[in-house]
């Protein structure tokens, strides 16, 4: 009898397990993380769009590693290749990018993750990724600024990124990012001298998630650095803002608040991009 309780009791705490593991990435989409976003169909054949990450791989003195949030890099990197562009892949310093560990695992890693992890040409990107400040940004009608804590120690401090978005802006390219991403913008200066995104709406992680994750020690922190820098800062909050989404549409500059706007931010861009050409046809 004892021996048949033991039996059906390692039965139950193994199908509990297996229900578990199945589930909890379930019940994450399902409170907000990596929620399902249908991208529309598009054909943009003939455009071409550009994903810059960061370089650095290091959470500050901690000595832990860090990078890209992968969904980051990952979920705008199909969307723009499953609506036929041409997608590159460029980091501040070029090579080997770094990549958050977490986010490629369970019960982090997004269904475009997992696409990413059975793809040798997007993996041959990522580790031979252009350098930045030998890109032709005239080349590209779209540039994505990944996020991801690496974002913190090297987007908002090169003036180099800052210069190229800027001349992409001004080549008339839409210009978008999630996360840590638009801190890209905080050296993207326009002809006139003035960042291009003074005094527009822009979206980005958000100071209260930063301190609910305990991670506030990083040089620059979005929400602070870029209302700091003059903009017009929108974000929607929840019991967790790791689990909130936002995407904000000004003009050409589409951004969204974290991981989780990472694709709908990418499809906005592409629509963006798809009227401004429509109205270039038809004027």
């Amino acid at each position: 009898m004892m021996m048949k309780i033991l039996k059906y009791g390692a039965i139950g705490i193994v199908l509990l397990l297996v229900i578990g593991r199945l589930g909890l990435p379930y019940l994450l989409t399902g409170l907000g993380l990596h929620p399902h976003y249908d991208v529309p169909e598009m054909d943009l054949s003939g455009k071409r769009a550009l994903i810059v990450t960061t370089s650095h791989d290091t959470l500050g003195e901690t000595g832990k590693s860090t990078g890209v949030f992968a969904s980051e890099m990952t979920a705008p990197y199909y969307a723009f290749l499953d609506s036929g562009m041409e997608v590159d892949v460029a980091s501040i310093q070029g090579g080997q990018i770094p990549i958050e560990r977490q986010s490629l695992k369970w019960p982090i890693a997004s269904k475009p993750d997992k696409r990413y992890l059975k793809d040798p040409m997007f993996q041959s990107k990522v580790s031979r990724s252009y350098q930045i400040d030998q890109v032709d940004m005239a080349q590209y009608d779209i540039v994505f600024l990944a996020g991801g804590w690496g974002a913190a120690y090297d987007f908002g401090q090169s003036a180099e990124l800052g210069e190229k978005v800027a001349m992409a802006y001004s080549n008339d390219a839409v210009i978008g990012g999630v996360c840590h991403g638009p801190l890209g913008l905080l050296q993207a200066y326009g002809e006139d001298g003035e960042l291009i995104i003074e005094g527009r709406r822009i979206s980005a992680v958000t100071d209260k998630q930063i301190s609910e994750l305990g991670i506030t020690h990083t040089p620059m922190h979005p929400e602070r650095d870029l209302r700091a820098a003059g903009v017009v800062f929108e974000a929607e909050t929840k019991f967790r803002d790791f689990l909130a989404n936002n995407v904000v549409i000004d003009g050409r500059i589409v951004t969204g608040q974290n991981q989780n706007s990472a694709t709908e931010t990418a499809v906005k861009m592409m629509q963006v991009l798809a009227r401004e050409q429509e109205v270039e046809t038809t004027s």
